[in-house]
């Protein structure tokens, strides 16, 4: 008689894996993204090959009681079918670890799945009497689990289920790089400063914030103080989400309550709170920051301590026109304190010795300065530094009015602000849209910001007319295709202007479809005459801008101008790396003048600098030198292929 199959012993534990490697890193710290998974796990991870939507077994769903293949010879699971058998094996939750790992490998479930995992463990009902089972099942599969679909299946459950003891061990898993983002999840639903630091520990690519992550790995609050005034807070080191959580893992509003009259804190905080409310290159994240009320107090209360220079200016009036019509609006605010944080900052701002650095950075302080020359260094060269100062300085005098003047006119519900953001900070341009004082994008689509006014006014895309028109108002910073645009239909309807019919994205955090808006009604004479204001409204425009918009409008009535030389009008507006130039851009394949274009397009660009001369006069002297000489001849070329370059005769300035 045979002696009975002795079952496999049961892999170790990724969370003992974690364990011994952090005691062998010589400061507790993983490398840059996480540790990594053990050598016979990593294949784990590697994508489907093949179609996604390809069922396999012939388009079966493996289900239990029906034969399955073995693990070592099944046909890899597409997505489609993974999501049915990671259903199938969650149904019921089985009360041993064990259980759920061999039902996991013999139906093909691999780490690949993780994320469909996660989804399909958030998706499971579970009635309250048992939520006390299902927790006590997630600590054994996240303690003793050693493959990363049971692990995933641990951290989903304790993201629904966890308990403050659970938040050691979560800590220590996100250690794993295929764990850190359930992790992160599920801490945040817990602990956000643990969460925090995680998301710090496990994100930092670069070594900017590795001194103040190892900082906050020491307990230490003096060196933690010390190193987040240290680290440059550039907007290409700083995005908002990387701000929010430095916010929450160095506990910031206990930190400046320790330090009640330390300046250069002080300003850091300040500098927080701008990246947490920028739209430009990341989600706005400073609505999802818990404190972020309660540090705008105090760096409001305390600014005089800032030093009256041009960088600091520059912060708190970027601080100023979030809380007057951005992000910062949307916090939950009592009666009269926003406003009365606005008018303490205004009367700063206006004091004389904060006003002197930027007289004093543009070149004239009895001028607009816009075309004042600033020269310094070695043979009176304006050094980049220099140029950056003035190129401040130009913005606060064009904006430093405007987050503390509200337009004359009646209130339709509806109000349009053009906001020009910090031009040595990525400013962005863009329409901010209040609906009763709110601010209506960030609110329902933090993922980029409003378009800008040449976009929505200068296209006339708000206005109501007989006719719905479908408006596209804000785009993600990644691209619609990727993370989504909010739309809107607009339409007249009789002494009505209507908004409904949205279209967005779900929010961040937020499983399923977004919400459905509802519809917004205004008057449509207020209405008519906000746009039409809006519209006309020019005062938040530089000489550059004016110029480019002027080339553009040259372009879109004489066509001729560029199909002549075979071309077609590109984008047209101002350098985001010098907003003091216009930026050509056109089309150039042979044949288009005459309708027969051949092969692929090159893309051109012409950089018109802002010489000091009237907009006017520069825009007529460009839309002048098309018609008269072939604009390939003064442009380079910025798109298009290397081969059809080569094939033309134009150098490609690009790098393989």
């Amino acid at each position: 008689m045979s002696a009975p199959a002795v079952p496999p012993l049961p892999p170790p534990a990724l969370y003992d894996h974690v364990l011994r490697l952090r005691r062998e890193s010589p400061d507790g710290l993983p490398p840059c993204r996480g540790f990594d998974l053990p050598a016979d796990l990593g294949t784990d991870l590697t994508p489907e090959p093949g179609p996604a939507d390809t069922p396999s077994s012939g388009g079966r769903m493996p289900s239990s009681g029906k034969q399955t293949p073995s693990s070592g010879n099944q046909t890899p699971l597409s997505r489609k079918a993974a999501a049915g058998v990671i259903r199938e094996a969650l149904t019921p939750l089985p009360e041993d670890p064990a259980v759920l790992h061999r039902r996991f490998a013999e139906l093909g479930v691999r780490g690949r799945h993780r994320h469909l995992i996660h989804s399909a463990v958030a998706a499971l009902p579970l009635p309250a009497d048992e939520h006390a089972t299902a927790r006590a099942l997630a600590r054994r599969l996240t303690r003793t689990g050693g493959s990363v679909p049971v692990v995933i299946a641990g951290l989903a459950l304790l993201t629904r289920l966890g308990e403050p003891e659970d938040v050691p061990y979560l800590s220590t898993l996100g250690l794993l790089r295929p764990l850190t983002g359930p992790a992160v999840q599920a801490l945040d639903a817990l602990d956000r400063r643990s969460a925090a630091v995680l998301s710090l520990v496990t994100s930092v690519s670069r070594g900017e914030l590795r001194p103040l992550v190892r900082a906050l790995g020491t307990g230490d609050e003096r060196a933690v103080r010390s190193e987040l005034v240290a680290f440059r807070a550039e907007p290409r080191f700083l995005g908002a989400t990387t701000a929010r959580r430095i916010a929450e893992a160095v506990r910031l509003p206990h930190l400046l309550a320790g330090h009640p009259d330390d300046p250069v804190l002080l300003a850091r905080a300040a500098r927080l709170l701008v990246r947490m409310a920028c739209a430009s290159g990341d989600t706005t994240e400073l609505p999802t920051y818990r404190e972020a009320r309660a540090v705008y107090e105090t760096v409001v209360t305390r600014a005089a301590l800032l030093p009256p220079t041009l960088d600091e200016h520059a912060t708190l009036l970027s601080l100023a026109l979030d809380l007057g019509s951005g992000p910062g609006a949307l916090l939950d605010w009592p009666s009269g304190c926003r406003e009365t944080l606005l008018d303490s900052l205004d009367r700063l701002l206006a004091e004389p010795c904060r006003t002197a650095p930027v007289d004093l950075a543009v070149g004239n302080p009895t001028d607009t300065g816009e075309s004042t020359e600033l020269t310094s260094g070695e043979g009176g060269v304006t050094s980049e530094a220099d140029a950056a100062r003035r190129l401040r300085a130009r913005w606060i005098r064009r904006t430093g009015r405007r987050p503390f003047t509200a337009p004359a006119g009646p209130d339709s519900g509806l109000r349009l602000v053009i906001v020009v953001g910090d031009p040595v900070d990525g400013g962005t341009v863009e329409t901010r849209i209040l609906v009763d004082g709110r601010p209506l994008v960030p609110a329902v689509f933090p993922h980029g910001p409003a378009h800008s006014p040449e976009l929505l006014l200068d296209e006339g895309l708000l206005r109501a007319g007989p006719e719905p028109r479908r408006v596209r108002l804000a785009e993600a910073w990644c691209g619609e295709g990727c993370c989504g645009a909010l739309h809107v239909t607009i339409r007249r309807d009789g002494d009505r202007v209507v908004w409904e019919d949205w279209q967005r994205p779900p929010l961040p955090g937020i499983r399923g479809p977004a919400s459905e808006l509802p519809a917004l009604r205004f008057d449509a004479t207020a209405y008519d005459a906000e746009i039409a204001r809006a519209e006309a409204d020019r005062t938040w425009c530089w000489p550059a801008r004016t110029v480019a918009r002027l080339i553009k409008g040259g372009l879109v009535d004489r066509p001729e101008l560029l199909s002549r030389w075979d071309a077609r009008r590109g984008w047209i507006g101002t350098g985001h790396d010098d907003p003091d130039t216009a930026q050509v851009t056109f089309w150039y394949q042979p044949g288009l003048g005459a309708g027969h274009p051949e092969g692929d397009p090159l893309v051109f660009r012409w950089t018109v600098p802002d010489d000091g001369t009237p907009p006017e006069a520069q825009a007529a002297a460009v839309l002048r030198r098309l018609a008269e000489e072939d604009p390939k001849t003064y442009s380079r070329v910025s798109g298009g292929t290397r081969a059809r370059a080569e094939e033309l005769g134009y150098t490609w300035p690009f790098g393989d």
